[in-house]
């Protein structure tokens, strides 16, 4: 892991970094201590890790409850370049949705692609982040991610069991989703919002249904996927402090 640059404000410090191909950041307490809790953070459908909700979250998270937050650039995202699929599938969707087609097909294709190469990269990320001494590997470890944050979210906290405690949200759901959420005992939140036009609230209840995780809660809000309000990021903070911070308990 190298960084690339490093800004400090008052009580959070973001320094971006390159793991090879992979470009993230990560926010961390001026004066926080090795052992806090660590949240992944998944950003959604053609944003970047630093996108406008991702920031929002991190520096809540940073700067009211003590965690550090780490975010990447999913593949073709970001600074990371498509390649030659990513481009096809990015083509067919703008074709499809300018002609008022269903996406479903597409969308799980591409999205099932970037999960498959995201996952080992987060894993890379995490083993790299938890070397560090301000992070450590007794570092209690959370994820968090809305549409395709979710889809690479699901499939990593199923596979990944330094992960303790998750949130998800806003996805299209497909057989690969549902498997993976059968597999998840972890504590999870999803967050559900109501009036979203491009995803049917629907999919949120099948997999909150497929989750094979007995601390489970959903949370109902108005609006649309990308209008998450702060009491939702706040109540999702209190999750993860809940059940990664000091004297955590495993009761939701």
């Amino acid at each position: 892991m190298q960084f690339t640059s490093e800004i400090s404000s008052p009580g959070i410090t973001e320094r971006t970094f390159t793991l090879d191909d992979v470009t993230g950041v990560l926010w961390s307490p001026t004066d926080g201590t090795a052992g806090a809790p660590l949240i992944l953070m998944g950003h959604s459908g053609s944003l970047h890790k630093k996108s406008r909700g991702i920031l929002a979250r991190a520096f809540h998270y940073v700067t009211d409850y003590g965690f550090s937050v780490a975010a990447i650039d999913a593949p073709g995202h970001g600074e990371r370049p498509r390649n030659a699929q990513d481009e096809q599938w990015v083509a067919a969707l703008e074709e499809a949705w300018n002609a008022g087609d269903p996406i479903d097909e597409i969308v799980t294709e591409y999205n099932t692609s970037l999960a498959e190469r995201a996952v080992p990269e987060w894993q890379a990320t995490l083993d790299a982040l938890q070397a560090l001494p301000e992070i450590g590997p007794a570092a209690p470890v959370g994820y968090g991610g809305i549409t395709l944050g979710t889809a690479i979210g699901l499939m990593l906290t199923a596979a990944e069991p330094r992960i303790k405690a998750a949130t998800f949200g806003g996805v299209l759901v497909y057989e690969a989703l549902t498997e993976a959420a059968r597999q998840i005992t972890v504590p999870v939140e999803f967050l559900l919002p109501w009036d979203d036009e491009d995803i049917d609230r629907h999919n949120a209840l099948v997999l909150f249904d497929a989750c094979a995780s007995q601390e489970k809660a959903m949370h109902v809000y108005p609006g649309w996927h990308d209008q998450v309000p702060e009491f939702a990021i706040d109540d999702s903070a209190r999750f993860f402090l809940r059940h990664l911070g000091p004297g955590a308990t495993s009761t939701i």
